[in-house]
């Protein structure tokens, strides 16, 4: 492994490609994708089916291979790592939460054996720690009194709890999810999103979570979304005081500039303003103006983008 620097970010891609090839017929899930995402961050990342999350998130996990590009996570480059070095960053450094709570545990093991197995099999943790270490996980995800339970006497929240303390028996960096709500109910989704906030920020470990789930929106300071196999645009949110003295949460959404200077705009943009196929720009004093090629009613609207 290759030593990182404190200003490394825990996931770092660029240009990341994923060709797929079935009976002689090429699918590019991937198509040049960038995303950085710092230490201790919490990121959401949406999009449609097909768009490129679940394949971006088994690469990340050291379960598959990028096709070309590059992507480094945790100090480690994914595109040369092999053999030991691939196990050892699956035991180490990454936790990983499956939708389905049978992937993510040991049907006939308890909660505090499931999370003993993982210890076992990874023999990260020191034997004289295991107890303490996973007391700890237990009480932080309020699961000491269901210790003793096994998956089929856990609901599916309290069952995703214990996956959460599993992915994180070994302290990993990285924290990988995906669809860690898709087989719960709005509540059950809201409480698991707010463990793994909890989590992120008790335990400061790097958290991406591949979700549909709007509820996200209320945990996440940063949604990326994915379309086309590449990042299109990214949410940031932050908290201020309104001018009555309340704190409000603002939402901006940003388009997102590759390193070769392509750039997605809305769909709600290119429906509204009848872009396609080629458009018109213009280098104003602060932004850059985008108009249709074609002239049309809509021709001299301008889609802005701020220098700031």
């Amino acid at each position: 492994m290759t030593a990182s620097a404190d200003d490394e970010p825990d996931i770092l891609c660029s240009e990341l490609v994923r060709i797929f090839v079935a009976k002689g017929i090429e699918v590019q899930a991937l198509q040049g994708l960038g995303l950085r995402v710092d230490r201790g961050e919490l990121v959401a990342l949406v999009g449609a089916s097909g768009s490129g999350k679940s394949t971006l998130l088994t690469i990340l996990a050291g379960l598959d291979t990028p096709t070309a590009g590059a992507a480094r996570v945790a100090g480690h480059d994914l595109i040369a790592m092999r053999g030991a070095e691939r196990l050892r960053y699956r035991r180490e450094s990454v936790g990983f939460i499956w939708q389905q709570t049978a992937r993510n545990l040991l049907p006939y093991l308890s909660a505090e054996e499931n999370i003993a197995f993982a210890h076992t099999v990874a023999g990260v943790v020191p034997r004289r720690r295991r107890a303490e270490v996973a007391d700890g996980l237990l009480d932080l995800l309020r699961l000491g009194d269901l210790r003793a339970r096994r998956p089929h006497e856990l609901s599916g929240g309290q069952q995703q709890r214990v996956a959460i303390a599993v992915a994180l028996a070994n302290s990993p960096r990285v924290l990988l999810a995906d669809e860690p709500t898709g087989e719960l109910d709005e509540a059950t989704s809201a409480d698991v999103l707010a463990t793994m906030e909890e989590v992120n920020r008790e335990r400061g470990v790097t958290t991406l979570i591949v979700t549909h789930d709007p509820a996200v929106a209320d945990h996440v300071d940063r949604t990326v979304r994915i379309r086309d196999g590449r990042t299109s645009t990214e949410v940031l949110r932050r908290t201020e005081t309104d001018h009555t003295g309340q704190e409000v949460r603002v939402a901006e959404e940003f388009a997102v500039l590759d390193a070769v200077g392509r750039m997605q705009l809305p769909a709600e943009f290119t429906r509204t303003l009848g872009l396609r196929e080629r458009v018109r720009l213009s280098l104003e004093p602060d932004h850059v103006a985008v108009r249709p090629g074609q002239r049309s009613a809509n021709a001299d609207v301008p889609v802005e983008g701020s220098d700031g």
